[in-house]
């Protein structure tokens, strides 16, 4: 356990958002806590190649990277999920899973979303190697190859439709289609291949996505496995502090410096919404990171 009990800011998530607020925080010379794992982040699996001045690197390496910087400037890293979170009268006091808890000033929620999973064998061993939950983040990996896109609203439609514009073949399959009738149709007119009514029971390779098998024994030849089955709402800590959802309780509302409605609460990252990239989880990071030091700041005056 650290051997500080307060800290000025703490973060909750240490991927790219997280990291990227530990850095901006810490040079504003404020004391820094960053909770999480990093194996965690939707980055670490990840191979990033569209984002500014950085090339074919993978997200693991970033996110060492970040860590290594953020150290640098004076932030301490705690791999430990959180638990709770309770207002402590102008602080926050956070309960971590080895049951110690520490107290903050200022809170960033930087935690992504848990993206939900389709639980069959091959899913977890593959992750990063053809099996992926972003079509926007990973399609170009797959131009002139046979694709699979998982799940039945309109987030895997919407993704068949733009693999289209990368991949040789590209298989839909789905339980049950619920999309509006203008994407349905949509989906009909174009090269996608439907399969609605069956199940993936299982995504098959060696050290690389080779097919995916149905639950009606059809086994269907794909290099990529894309699971969009939508992201979960977000943490229950976030209403536990009354933070304000947006209308369909899913993302963290904040306003343009990424306060929350709550005093002293931040959020970045993909816990805002979309789109899921890197990006966009740094650049709210930034601003994140600054505001809640400065907010940090002005607490000191006024105890």
């Amino acid at each position: 356990m650290q051997k500080k009990t307060l800290y000025d800011v703490v973060i909750l998530g240490s991927g790219p958002a997280g990291l990227q607020a530990a850095i901006h925080a810490s040079r504003k010379k404020v004391s820094v806590l960053v909770l999480g794992r990093q194996s965690k982040s939707s980055l670490f699996h990840a191979h990033v190649e569209n984002f500014c001045c950085v090339c074919k690197v993978s997200g693991e390496e970033i996110l060492h990277s970040g860590r290594q910087q953020a150290q640098e400037f004076g932030a301490e890293f705690l791999e430990e999920d959180v638990l709770q979170i309770n207002p402590a009268g102008q602080f926050f006091e956070i309960k971590v899973e080895s049951g110690n808890a520490v107290q903050s000033k200022a809170l960033i929620i930087a935690t992504g979303t848990a993206r939900k999973k389709l639980g069959v064998a091959g899913e977890k061993t593959l992750l990063g190697k053809g099996v992926s939950y972003c079509v926007e983040c990973d399609a170009n990996f797959y131009k002139g190859e046979d694709v699979a896109i998982i799940g039945g609203e309109s987030a895997a439609a919407d993704g068949a439709l733009t693999l289209t514009q990368y991949a040789k073949t590209v298989h839909l399959v789905s339980e049950k289609l619920q999309v509006v009738d203008a994407l349905k149709e949509e989906l009909q007119k174009s090269d996608v291949t439907i399969h609605e009514g069956f199940k993936v029971k299982e995504i098959v390779g060696d050290n690389q996505v080779q097919e995916i098998v149905l639950d009606n024994g059809t086994r269907i030849p794909v290099s990529g496995a894309f699971i969009e089955l939508g992201a979960k709402g977000v943490m229950e800590l976030a209403l536990s502090l009354n933070v304000a959802l947006d209308d369909e309780m899913k993302f963290i509302q904040t306003n343009k410096k990424f306060e929350t409605n709550v005093p002293g609460i931040f959020a970045a990252g993909d816990v805002c919404g979309p789109p899921w990239q890197m990006a966009k989880a740094v650049g709210e990071g930034c601003v994140a990171g600054i505001g809640a030091a400065n907010y940090a700041k002005k607490l000191k005056l006024v105890e």
